[in-house]
């Protein structure tokens, strides 16, 4: 039998202790900057041709600009005496494009970003750390913004791109509703197919300012016929009935009547050619934006619409239960990574914008398009530093960066294994707040603590891992490699 002491000596050492935070930041160096740079691809200018093609980003060493213009390499004890920013120069790899014509390939330094202690930028991996002033067992996992240490919270939250089956009652009846929390490059979108009194599934999401029918929707992504329909749903015969009284009540009859039906709902009043436009781009862009933002994924948003529905049937015909919102199978933890990914893409998305003014400002005073005089770095480094600072992050959460309680070595690992869940102090949230069977092993029982934040600021267990998603494309590469057919045009 293993001695449980040699298990737990492995476990409780102080790389361990914040190697979830550790890693997390380094998968953000490697893909997270990355990411948000493929997201955007390119800048584009309001002159014809002239657009400015974004390539590599990486992230140096922290260093500190002395007032003699030099770079030193920056060390956290000598951040936290003179009350600097442990951060690192991000350069990025640019080309402008010239009313067609290509210009020099630039790397321009963009802005600073706060370095997390202990990970792949951080200094400390190249030297003895008692040479450089640092407590050896000091686990790392925090940044130092402004010579205080503050640490990034893990957030918790109900698992994104999933379907969730509740209850809910309305006018002394109870519906039954499926949701789903669509989530694609930081854009979060709601989608909820009810059941209303008479049988007849009703959908919304956001940009639509009022719900509208199953069948509306399921024709406006390109599944006209009836039968179509109502089999894409269940060939189950009870299902198959209630799904025929949606059909036999349908508002439209072909695919170009409903589109224009959800034009006249997102844009009223205006021309039938806008009201289209209009229709198509909500469709493709709001609803259900993780299955792709282009045309080609409408397909599949109908069979995934169609699951849904299918799951509000059975959940009223007692085939199936509501879903636990506390199982924690349906939560997803956001760790230091995930949150500096977000506010690093609103920082970069304010920087391109300032961006495309200068270079636009310049093209018009006939000066040369240079991207080291149109990168102002500093309108960057504060749209991160300030929520670092301030724990106020994008998506209007406070509390996100705390400052580290520095009490005793105990309190410390407690602070920096800390999960906080987003349901708000004041209600009772009687559910959220108990202790869940599948917290087991990943969740300590006892350090939560007293009163209003009872259960909703808990801590990870000792033994705790936590798994990173899988790239959705291997998978879907594996199982069309076994045999499945790809859905046409999704």
């Amino acid at each position: 039998m293993l001695d449980r002491r040699t298990l737990a000596k492995a476990y409780f050492t102080h790389e361990r202790l914040v190697k979830h935070q550790v890693d997390s930041f380094n998968r953000f160096l490697d893909g997270g900057l990355q990411r948000v740079i493929d997201e955007q691809g390119k800048i584009e200018l309001d002159i014809p041709n002239t657009y400015v093609k974004l390539g590599k980003i990486w992230v140096e060493k922290p260093i500190v600009k002395e007032a003699d213009g030099s770079r030193v390499p920056l060390y956290p004890a000598m951040a936290r005496l003179r009350n600097l920013t442990y951060a690192a120069p991000i350069y990025l790899e640019c080309q402008v494009v010239d009313e067609g014509r290509e210009l020099d390939e630039e790397v321009v330094e963009i802005g600073m970003l706060p370095v997390m202690l202990k990970s792949k930028a951080c200094n400390l991996n190249d030297v003895d750390p008692l040479a450089v002033g640092e407590d050896p067992l000091d686990p790392g996992g925090y940044f130092i913004i402004n010579g205080s240490e503050r640490a990034l919270m893990t957030l918790e939250d109900l698992a994104p791109n999933k379907i969730l089956l509740e209850r809910e009652e309305r006018y002394g009846e109870k519906l039954e509703i499926a949701k789903c929390f669509s989530q694609r490059a930081g854009y979060r979108a709601l989608v909820v197919v009810e059941r209303n009194r008479n049988n007849i599934l009703e959908v919304t999401f956001p940009q639509l300012p009022k719900p509208i029918q199953f069948v509306t929707l399921m024709k406006a992504l390109g599944v006209e016929t009836d039968q179509e329909i109502v089999t894409m749903v269940s060939s189950d015969a009870e299902i198959m009935k209630f799904m025929l009284e949606n059909v036999e009540i349908a508002e439209v009859e072909t695919k170009e009547e409903a589109i224009e039906y959800i034009g006249r709902r997102v844009a009223p009043g205006q021309s039938r050619e806008y009201r289209i436009q209009r229709a198509n781009q909500v469709l493709d862009q709001y609803f259900l934006p993780h299955l792709g933002v282009d045309e080609d994924a409408r397909k599949a948003k109908a069979f995934y619409l169609a699951r849904m529905a299918e799951a509000v049937f059975e959940l009223a015909l007692g085939l199936r239960m509501e879903d636990d919102k506390d199982h924690y199978a349906n939560k997803r933890l956001k760790l230091a990574g995930d949150l500096m990914e977000e506010i690093f893409r609103v920082a970069f998305l304010r920087l391109i914008k300032d961006v495309k003014y200068q270079l636009e400002r310049a093209k018009v005073r006939g000066r040369p398009l240079k991207m080291s005089t149109a990168v102002r770095s500093d309108v960057l480094s504060d749209r991160i530093m300030h929520p670092m600072a301030t724990g106020n992050w994008v998506g209007g959460r406070t509390g996100v960066s705390q400052l580290i309680d520095r009490h005793n070595y105990i309190s410390v690992i407690s602070h920096l294994r800390r999960v906080i869940s987003p349901l708000s102090r004041s209600q009772p949230h009687f559910e959220a707040r108990d202790l869940h069977p599948t917290q087991w092993g990943r969740i300590c029982p006892s350090e939560t603590p007293e009163g209003p934040n009872c259960g909703l600021v808990k801590n990870l267990a000792q033994y705790a891992e936590v798994s990173v998603g899988t790239d959705e494309e291997e998978i879907r590469n594996i199982i069309f490699a076994l045999g499945v057919e790809p859905i046409r045009g999704g």
